[in-house]
């Protein structure tokens, strides 16, 4: 005899589907050419950016949840610029193109990643009944340091495109690698 789904079954799986269908899309978008906005990382210097500095402010209470997002942030800003070392940029007719280092930008997906399985493992594998606020689902200081070092790492990468832009002069080739032009 057949157990019946409960109908909140469906609607996490269908949910599941859509994060795994968006991290998906993500970490591919962040392996392969990408074209140059010139939009994006000024939106990703300040989201980022805000939401750090909100972060730090709300640890300002907790020592150990501060030294996570400081450390977080050091660790970000540190891989931020070992990335774009690592970035291979191109200047053609079409634009201005850049490939992000693969293992990089799969590593710190995976990590994310990582941290919100075993957050959202440790919310439905409790025993009982669980009502967790926002604030206890992200206070935990390893997530502050993962966010941190994501968040560090964009608003780094960010800087570091915005630069090596400013940098390219009209009708100049730019050079495969670019950490002469940061």
């Amino acid at each position: 005899m057949a157990i019946p789904a409960h109908p909140s079954l469906f609607v996490s799986l269908g949910i599941a589907a859509l994060v795994v269908w968006r991290l998906y899309s993500r970490i591919r978008r962040m392996v392969g050419r990408q074209k140059l906005s010139n939009v994006r990382p000024w939106i990703t210097i300040c989201l980022f950016t805000w939401l750090m500095g909100m972060l730090s402010f709300a640890s300002l209470a907790h020592a150990d949840h501060l030294a996570a997002i400081a450390g977080g942030i050091a660790l970000g800003i540190g891989l931020g610029i070992y990335g774009h070392r690592l970035t291979r940029f191109e200047q053609t007719p079409e634009g201005l193109f850049y490939t992000p280092s693969a293992h990089l930008g799969i590593a710190l997906s995976l990590l994310f990643v990582g941290r919100i399985v075993y957050r959202l493992a440790q919310f439905y594998l409790a025993p009982g009944p669980q009502v967790w606020t926002p604030s206890q689902f992200s206070s935990s200081p390893l997530t502050l340091l993962i966010f941190g070092i994501l968040a560090a790492y964009y608003v780094t990468y960010a800087i570091g495109l915005l630069r090596w832009r400013h940098g390219l002069r009209p009708g100049n080739a730019a050079p495969a690698a670019g950490p002469e032009n940061t």
